[in-house]
């Protein structure tokens, strides 16, 4: 599919969407002329699927490929939520705190099971016990398939994946300079408790939100973010828009040094989801997010790095022979043991060409596109 296809399979799904979420009907002279297989390509690129499947359903519109989905959607949110309490009650039983993040619960908001996917679970420990969840989660049948310097993400067949943080952002993170890195040192105190024991842990709404937008500006600024991220804002600011401190945000946002960016984002968020007239520049917005897909896409990975060093040689030579920050952060086994460094810029560049061809040749174009 070309690009002006999926721009306009993307119209489609986004009108479709917005249907769901707001408990319309679709007009059937716009269902009428939708290319199904091409609209499902699209809604996977977003992660969009099952929102959409009940906008069909509800059109009367039935497709093998988007029930399906939307099945598969359903039994993972409640695969995972059961399995996200199995967890919990393990760290519970050693006394270490924990609080899911972003997905887990907004998937809660949306209006019918589902709709919100899920491609894993996240939750934010208490540093002092990622130790002892490791062993939790191999007791629990979990597989370590990776670690970097926060985050460990955990794989269980047939669909569990688990993302425990010890912290959002490491101390040599390239987004420690936005000051995100220090906003989130001490992010306990920032923490209210759901329990008596003070072990279950949660954002206030407003915390919840910034961390949403702090998650999503990370996204944004790297490869881009897709459609799913305003549709989040959305379904968020229409849940608890009214009862926010707006005060409170506007402050904390200026500190993070991205207040433009929730106002523009939040902005355009309603106006699509609200299924508002878009402006010529609108448009352009959500383009960027149209053409991102859910976790961003190569060329503006590429841009947006090249912008920040420079030169494509520079470019080249950083992504051979990682900074040393991104090798604390990204690979702590060979930060603790520098020797084998080595080792490392081989395994990469035999990754990439044995594994991710395609992803080569795709940023290999945009740096000499630039």
């Amino acid at each position: 599919m070309d690009v002006n296809e999926f721009r306009r399979n993307a119209a489609d799904m986004i009108y479709l969407t917005a249907c769901a979420i707001n408990g319309r009907i679709p007009d059937k002279e716009r269902t009428a002329s939708l290319d199904l297989p091409e609209l499902f390509e699209v809604c996977q690129a977003h992660i969009l699927t099952a929102c959409t499947a009940y906008a069909l359903a509800a059109a009367g519109i039935k497709d093998d490929s988007f029930t399906q989905a939307k099945e598969k959607a359903v039994r993972k949110n409640i695969l995972l939520d059961a399995e996200r309490k199995k967890i919990v009650r393990r760290l519970e039983a050693e006394g270490i705190w924990y609080m899911p993040l972003k997905g887990a619960l907004l998937k809660d908001w949306y209006p019918k099971l589902g709709m919100r996917q899920m491609s894993d679970n996240d939750m934010l420990i208490a540093p002092e016990g990622r130790e002892t969840a490791r062993s939790i989660m191999k007791e629990l049948g979990f597989t370590l398939k990776w670690e970097k310097e926060n985050v460990d993400e955990y794989i269980k067949e047939p669909v569990y994946n688990f993302e425990l943080h010890e912290s959002f952002f490491p101390d040599m993170d390239k987004y420690s300079g936005k000051g995100f890195t220090d906003y989130y040192r001490n992010v306990k105190e920032r923490l209210v408790s759901e329990d008596g024991n003070g072990l279950s842990l949660r954002f206030t709404n407003e915390d919840f939100y910034i961390y949403m937008i702090v998650h999503e500006y990370k996204h944004y600024h790297d490869g881009g973010t897709g459609v799913r991220s305003l549709l989040d804002v959305y379904v968020f600011m229409r849940r608890f828009g009214g009862e926010l401190d707006r005060s409170y945000l506007d402050r904390e946002f200026s500190k993070l040094g991205i207040a433009d960016f929730e106002r523009e984002n939040r902005r355009l968020a309603e106006k699509v989801f609200g299924m508002e007239k878009l402006s010529a520049e609108d448009e352009k917005q959500l383009d960027y997010y149209v053409t991102s897909g859910v976790y961003g896409n190569v060329e503006n990975y590429v841009r947006n790095r090249m912008n920040g060093q420079g030169s494509r040689l520079r470019y080249i030579m950083q992504r051979i022979f990682l900074p040393m920050e991104q090798i604390r952060s990204g690979y702590p086994f060979f930060y603790r043991h520098k020797l084998l460094i080595p080792l490392l810029w081989i395994r990469r560049i035999f990754r990439v060409l044995f594994r991710a061809p395609k992803r080569l040749a795709a940023e290999l174009k945009a740096i000499f596109k630039k």
